[in-house]
């Protein structure tokens, strides 16, 4: 199914920039990359958008270099990014901050 927008709510937005300082954290400059590479995965739904298995209700796409995945919707040919998770959080606290969200 194709979509022809994709947007990211704004806990989702926050959720990637809570990973952008994770990195930095970590070393300068990984944070930057974590950045470009989850907003690639993410304009990657235009075209795979409901391919992906759901999970908590959502479609769950797992980003391709780091440990964290992007839950979405798809309505009316519209990809609502909720959020950006990291995936070694506990399930628990992943499937709270979903129903928080939808």
């Amino acid at each position: 199914m194709n979509v022809r927008e994709i947007l990211i709510l704004k806990e989702g937005v926050d959720d990637l920039n809570d990973g952008r300082c994770f990195y930095d954290q970590r070393e300068a400059g990984v944070g930057d990359y974590f950045w470009d590479s989850l907003l690639s995965d993410i304009e990657s739904l235009v075209i795979y958008a409901g391919i992906h298995k759901k999970r908590y209700g959502l479609h769950q796409m797992l980003a391709k270099r780091f440990p964290y995945a992007v839950y979405y919707e798809v309505k009316d040919r519209i990809a609502y990014v909720i959020a950006v998770l990291p995936m070694r959080r506990d399930p628990v606290w992943i499937k709270r901050k979903l129903k928080e969200r939808t």
